[in-house]
């Protein structure tokens, strides 16, 4: 996995301990390849080296290969035969799809928990909410993020069926959310953004509920689009850096 004159293709991270209990070994290794393609760290036409990834995360190669036939199956990789799998291209129209759809069903759960949530729930979303800000502002972005996750579990948990969180989760997962101290505006607006949520849902209105989830999504897509333009991410992006 390498680009020009040598260069790594991307720095491994460790998989984060938070997975462990809740997936198997192969969907981990999904994942951390997932969120590696979807912030620009690895990308097409790039080669994945299953016995070198494998030695980079410390695992065998076995969940290695299970991990990348996953990832085969959603088109983020491609199976070439006596070559291995190839990442495939990403197009900023991929990334604003992602989080058209992700919108839409985060606004129409926070629709839902509006007429759900009591106000002691609420207050207790102010409260996590505050920690996170504080977190912000000490450059805390690993507590950034959990915090920020917390908060819109619990309210699309509120909203929820069993079928609409899963539809929501299976976009979920091309958010690179373990990255999220590198896209440049994610803990800002994680900071910024809820107010409007919060107020929608103190006041039981479903539709200033759904607004303002969507609204706050669809920011989230646009800096994610942002900084894989930075990264050249993108086919055709130039060496220039976009305004």
């Amino acid at each position: 996995m390498t680009r020009g004159g040598g260069k790594p293709a991307f720095e491994p991270r460790r998989m984060p301990d938070r997975l462990d209990e809740r997936h198997q070994l192969s969907e981990r290794v999904a994942a951390y390849v997932r969120e590696a393609i979807m912030v620009g760290d690895l990308r097409a036409p790039e080669f994945i080296r299953t016995e070198r990834l494998a030695d980079q995360l410390g695992v065998s190669a076995t969940p290695v290969r299970e991990a990348l036939m996953i990832l085969h199956s959603e088109g983020v990789v491609r199976w070439e035969p006596r070559r291995g799998f190839r990442v495939q291209s990403i197009t900023a129209r991929d990334v604003e799809d992602l989080f058209e759809v992700q919108a839409f069903i985060a606004g129409e759960l926070a629709a839902r928990a509006a007429q759900l949530l009591s106000a002691e729930d609420v207050a207790r979303l102010r409260a996590t909410h505050a920690e996170l800000e504080r977190a912000h502002a000490a450059g805390d972005t690993d507590r950034t993020e959990r915090l920020n996750h917390e908060i819109h579990r619990t309210i699309n948990r509120a909203g929820g069926t069993g079928r609409l969180t899963t539809l929501l989760n299976l976009t979920v997962q091309y958010v690179p959310r373990h990255y999220y101290g590198r896209v440049d505006g994610w803990a800002h607006a994680s900071a910024h953004d809820h107010e409007d949520v919060f107020a929608a849902l103190e006041a039981g209105d479903a539709d200033a509920a759904r607004a303002a989830m969507t609204a706050h999504a669809k920011h989230i897509g646009r800096l994610l689009v942002e900084h894989l333009h930075r990264v050249h991410a993108f086919d055709g992006d130039t060496e220039q850096s976009v305004s």
